[in-house]
């Protein structure tokens, strides 16, 4: 296989951008990469972007004009890193103008997206007491779940934050904080979402929507099925959402026919685009009925989030933890041609104390429920929650943003069952690396069966 440098595919504006701002690598080389198709080569990363993807042993981490195949960087031998200009053993090199990552034993994949998350809440589900509501304990906890979600390989983190009430805007001020000082890092978008925006409260609803927008939401939100008047919060949100040009993504149990088919139609045409998230109702639905929901999504180009892993942080009907997963929606949304993703939820909150943020046991949930094949449980966490989030597609294929997870394993059904160890690279440098190590007490019958363990030979 030979380098191959397409034009570069269309980058619309937004939040996740090759190169944009800090943390953008100059040149990184991941050598003996096997992909999703069982090819093994070696991907150069530049400027936030994949430069040239080749044949194992066939790149070289500097340009690739002048230098002959297998050299290393200025033309030190293959098997060669440089770190700050000083000749190392081979392995991972941070830093320096021939930085290499040796990735034998690693498939490497399209990195994940989260399109639904509550940060605010996260790592809450402490019985002591109440959380804290403090701005600085909010911004840890966000820090510290957008790190996690990080380190299972989600580049971008869509978080839901409350606004209005007794907390004003203080939960989202806090999650802009914690956006600002983990760029670089991971790129997180924030939604605003009031209790209310309709009856006696709407008014100031409405209000604090609008300043929760100027201050720097991304995504307009909320949960309509709690409102007096679910339509009227809707049609509210929209149109706030249209008056600042913001998406929107709405927590709903899509639990009645004409409550959603209302929804559908005022949100369809709308751009940047609106997303439902939870759905689990429509299981709930007589089977004709669901089935015609799920075309009318389909027809207003409205995207729905699925969340395997359980409920999330908005309460649904009778202040239950809400937006879980109903066992076929996916499936059903699917083969009905919607835009469906799937999301985390909560992450060891209330509403699911044992929420692990992981988009990979996302995937692996709806495969082993049989919403779908492993490919196409893997693509909802990656290229479709890319696409829900307005963020531009991902290959390993020159030409395209090197967001990438690099996961020990042979094969994609393998790495969804069973892996530990992961590479997480944004905007062109590693961000986050993870390592597992098993090993076993001594035992002849073990070592003469060579009993499979899942270890470590890139130290």
């Amino acid at each position: 296989m030979t380098e191959s440098v397409p034009p570069q595919p269309h980058r619309p504006g937004g939040s996740g951008e090759p190169g944009d701002g800090p943390g953008a690598a100059p040149v990184l080389l991941l050598t003996g990469a096997r992909l999703g198709d069982g090819r093994v080569v070696d991907v150069r990363l530049s400027g936030g972007r994949i430069e040239a993807v080749g044949t194992a042993g066939s790149l070289t981490a500097g340009s690739a004009a002048g230098q002959p195949p297998g050299a290393g960087p200025a033309g030190l031998p293959g098997g060669t890193a440089l770190r700050d200009g000083r000749r190392t053993a081979d392995g991972p090199v941070q830093g320096g103008t021939g930085s290499r990552v040796d990735l034998t034993g690693y498939l490497l994949l399209p990195a994940p997206a989260e399109p639904h998350a509550h940060l605010d809440t996260a790592l809450t589900a402490d019985p002591a007491g109440p959380p804290s509501d403090a701005a600085e304990d909010v911004q840890r906890r966000v820090t510290e779940a957008a790190l996690l979600q990080l380190g299972h390989g989600a580049t971008v983190v869509r978080t839901h934050v409350r606004v209005g009430d007794v907390q004003g805007l203080a939960a989202l001020e806090a999650v802009l904080q914690a956006k600002r000082s983990l760029r670089g890092l991971v790129d997180l978008t924030a939604v605003a979402m009031p209790r209310l925006l309709t009856g006696a409260a709407g008014g100031d609803g409405l209000a604090v929507l609008r300043d929760a927008v100027k201050m720097g939401a991304d995504v307009v939100g909320g949960c309509p099925d709690l409102d007096p008047d679910p339509t009227g919060y809707a049609e509210a949100a929209l149109s706030v959402a249209c008056e600042f040009g913001c998406p929107v993504d709405l927590h709903t149990d899509a639990a009645d026919p004409a409550r959603l088919a209302r929804l559908t139609a005022m949100a369809g045409g709308l751009r940047p685009g609106v997303t439902l998230s939870g759905c689990a109702g429509l299981t709930m639905m007589r089977p004709e009925a669901a089935r015609r929901a799920a075309g009318q999504l389909s027809a207003a180009g409205v995207a729905v989030v699925c969340l395997p892993q359980g409920g999330c942080g908005a309460p649904g009907r009778g202040g239950r933890p809400g937006g879980g997963h109903g066992p076929g929606v996916f499936r059903e949304l699917r083969a009905a041609g919607v835009r469906v993703s799937a999301g985390s939820g909560s992450l060891r909150d209330a509403a699911n104390p044992v929420g692990r943020g992981d988009p990979l046991e996302a995937a692996f949930l709806l495969a082993s429920h049989g919403e779908c094949g492993v490919r196409t449980a893997y693509d909802a966490v990656a290229s479709r929650a890319r696409d829900t989030l307005g963020l531009p597609e991902v290959r390993v294929e020159a030409g395209f943003p090197a967001e990438l997870l690099a996961v020990r394993g042979p094969r994609l059904d393998a790495v969804l069952s069973l892996a530990y160890s992961r590479i997480v690279i944004h905007r062109g440098r590693v961000v986050s690396r993870t390592s597992a190590v098993r090993e076993y007490a001594d035992c002849d019958t073990a070592a003469a069966l060579d009993l499979p363990r899942q270890s470590r030979t890139d130290t």
